[in-house]
Order: C-alpha cells, then sequence, then structure tokens
C-alpha cells in the first residue's frame, strides 16, 4: 500500500513524505487499520520493521482531527534511548500538523528533570517515558493522565525483562479505563500473554516477526576461547574494511575493559553502558551517527532503540543470553535493503547456546577457521551442555595450544 492511499490528514500526509515515507511496511499495513477503528491490538514485530510508524501515524491522525486537545497519548518505552528515538520522530512530523511531546526519563541532571517538569506543566498531547521516571513524577503529582485516550508499550519484552512488570502495572492502575491500548513486541512468552490479559480489552492481534535475519546481512562465526578474542578482534579490525562497527559484551564491566583493550590498538572507540549519564551517551551517540566515531562496544540495550544507518560490521563479542536477542543485535547492520557483515565469537561454553540460535533461525552459519597466529580453538560441539570439557579444534597445529579462560561473566 502507499502512503497516498491512506485516508490521514493533508499535513501529516505531507510530514511522511518529506521524510521519505513511500509504501506502507507490512506491520503497517496490517495494524494501522485496526488502531484507526480504536480496537486494542498486540503485535509482534521486530526492530525495524517500522512498528514506531504504525502506531504513531494513526494515533497522530486521530489526535489532530480532535476537537479538545490535552494529554492524549502515553508511549512507555524500556529504554531512554528509545524514548527519544520516538519523541525525534514525533518533532518530525510535528512540524506539519503542531503536535507536542515530551521524553520524560531518568538517568539524567537535575537540570533534565526540570525542564521535563516544565514541559508537562505547559501541555503536551504525547509523553513518551520510561517506567522508573514517569512513576515518580505520577508519585510527585506532576502528571495527570485522566483525559488520556491511547496508552502505548513498545517493546513490552524488553520492559518485562528488565524487571519493569510491576512499575508498568502500577503505572496502568492510575490511567483511565476506558482508553485504546496498543502493546507492540518483539516476541510473545508467557509473561507478555499474561501482561496482555490484564490491560487490554478483546484484543486484535497481528504477527509479522519472523525470527530471521535481514537477506543482507552475512553471518560468519568463530570458535575461540576466550584469552584468543582480542588477538581475532584484531584481526577482523586490521584486515576488513568496515566503516561503522557495534561490538556486543555480555556486560557493562565487559564493555569497559574491551574498549581500554582496543584503545591500546590505536582504535576509536567508545563504550556505552548504563554508568554513563544521558549527556555522554548522547554525545557518544551523535559522534556515531555522524561517523565521527568507528566503534561503539556496549550490551544489548544497544541492540534496540537506535537507529543508525550504515553499519557495515556487527560483532557478537559474547553470545547473548535469548536466541531473540541475536535476530536484533545483527539487525543493526544491513538496514533499509543494505548489506552488512555479522561475527559471532563462540567460545568453548556456549556451543548449545549458539546452536539454539542457529535452530530459531532455521539454518547454520558458517564457522570461519582461526587465524594459525591465534592458536588452536574449540571444537564446535553443539549437543555438549556447557560444563563438559571441551575438545580442541585444529589438533593437527603445532605449538601455541591455549587454555582456555573458562570463567563466564555474570
Amino acid at each position: 500500500m502507499q502512503i497516498q492511499d491512506l485516508a490521514f490528514n493533508e499535513g501529516l500526509l505531507e510530514g511522511m513524505q518529506s521524510m521519505g515515507y513511500k509504501s506502507l511496511t507490512p506491520i503497517q499495513e496490517l495494524a494501522i487499520p485496526i488502531i484507526l477503528e480504536g480496537k486494542d491490538l498486540i503485535a509482534c514485530a521486530q526492530t525495524g520493521t517500522g512498528k514506531t510508524a504504525a502506531y504513531l501515524l494513526p494515533v497522530l491522525n486521530r489526535l489532530i482531527t480532535s476537537e479538545n486537545r490535552h494529554l492524549n497519548t502515553l508511549v512507555i518505552a524500556p529504554t531512554r534511548e528509545l524514548a527519544i528515538q520516538i519523541d525525534q520522530q514525533v518533532e518530525a512530523l510535528g512540524y506539519f500538523i503542531q503536535v507536542s511531546s515530551i521524553a520524560v526519563y531518568g538517568g539524567g541532571s537535575g537540570q533534565d528533570w526540570d525542564q521535563q517538569r516544565k514541559a508537562l506543566r505547559m501541555g503536551a498531547d504525547i509523553v513518551i517515558a520510561t517506567p522508573g521516571r514517569l512513576l515518580a513524577m505520577l508519585a510527585s503529582g506532576e502528571i495527570k493522565f485522566d483525559k488520556l485516550e491511547h496508552l502505548i508499550l513498545d517493546e513490552a519484552d524488553r520492559m518485562l525483562d528488565m524487571g519493569f512488570f510491576e512499575d508498568i502495572v502500577k503505572i496502568i492502575n492510575t490511567l483511565p479505563a476506558s482508553r485504546q491500548t496498543l502493546l507492540f513486541s518483539a516476541t510473545m512468552p508467557p509473561k507478555i500473554r499474561k501482561l496482555a490479559r490484564m490491560i487490554l480489552k478483546d484484543p486484535k492481534e497481528v504477527n509479522v516477526a519472523i525470527s530471521k535475519p535481514a537477506e543482507g546481512v552475512l553471518q560468519q562465526a568463530y570458535m575461540v576461547y576466550d584469552s584468543q578474542k582480542v588477538g581475532l578482534l584484531r584481526h577482523i579490525l586490521e584486515n576488513g574494511d568496515y566503516n561503522s562497527i557495534i561490538i556486543f559484551c555480555s556486560t557493562k564491566q565487559s564493555t569497559k575493559v574491551l574498549e581500554k583493550e582496543l584503545h591500546r590498538l590505536g582504535v576509536s572507540v567508545k563504550s556505552f553502558h548504563s554508568d554513563l549519564d544521558q549527556k555522554e551517551r548522547e554525545e557518544i551517540m551523535l559522534r556515531f551517527k555522524n561517523k565521527e566515531l568507528k566503534i561503539l562496544v556496549g550490551t544489548d540495550i544497544l541492540s534496540r532503540g537506535i537507529d543508525v544507518d550504515g553499519i557495515g560490521l556487527v560483532v557478537n563479542y559474547d553470545i547473548p543470553p535469548d536466541p531473540e536477542d541475536y535476530i536484533h543485535r545483527i539487525g543493526r547492520t544491513a538496514r533499509a535493503e543494505r548489506t552488512g557483515t555479522a561475527i559471532t565469537f563462540i567460545n568453548d561454553q556456549s556451543s548449545r547456546k549458539f546452536a539454539g540460535i542457529e535452530s530459531l533461525m532455521g539454518r547454520e552459519v558458517a564457522k570461519i577457521p582461526l587465524p594459525e597466529h591465534l592458536g588452536a580453538a574449540p571444537d564446535y560441539q553443539p549437543n555438549r551442555k556447557s560444563s563438559a570439557p571441551a575438545k580442541r579444534f585444529n589438533r593437527h597445529r603445532s605449538g601455541n595450544k591455549q587454555k582456555g579462560h573458562h570463567k563466564k561473566e555474570a
């Protein structure tokens, strides 16, 4: 469906055209008519499918045709980065349709808090908030939702993974019972179904989330001991021509350690984690988007909620805890029909975990031999439990046999 086929406000259509919208994505085609009907919705859609526009566009169209303007819509998002990204999309469209929004999130300075309170007092049509900061504002009486018409939960599975279930329930208990509720999630585990039953009324359901990466992603993997990872990463960086790179680690502490290691190699790198204040994180992300910074090292906070074009390489320095997270990680590259490379380091403890990822995708990922100078590597043994001892790979190589560091990061 082309955007001109939508019976939208002329100003909204003009804004969409100026932002490069041409045709609707599958999630947009399925979700927009249901939202325009005023129905509650459960939508299963991965990052990069156009899900943000799928809920923003119909809500904005209904909002600007409303006679009474007030705090109309609440969007709850798991991270500051995603809240800011959604707010930026509203701002871009708001230039054409005179709609106001405010992003409410924690982790900033007292000045940020004051600015958010001031913006709320002045009035906003749409509030995009993280759960923790929103609860604080509700407790202080800074914000009221007595006339709210739309509630949107974006990346609901991620919010529940981060432990926000109780916070979300508390927030929803303060909202009008008569509202439209839209729940967007990349996966639909039982806990999401439980939440949906609690907060949605006779919802429609759409599902376009296929657990497969974009066709343009070249996937590769190396069997490697932890002690060899830095050397392998150096080999990849020295022998590849990649413009922007994201490296995923399992913990924020490991991102800091790897940042120091890469600094020693003389590369342009920054770690991205929750210990940074909001100003630092925004500055790092801006430098990365502007190609002033070549490499970002981060946890799964980088796998969702950021939208940066032209990322040529994603490295899974540590394998993610959930197969779906792998899809989100490598989805940072090959966006908008481009191509990219995703390389995963599989240590002697994680063969089985990676086999689960391959099973989810319905395909095997090519295992690339470790460079000779790094020595021997573990075998890929997908049926072996991580607690069992791993056999050596490339046993015919002489010398430099390394004992892997089996300590697993918490």
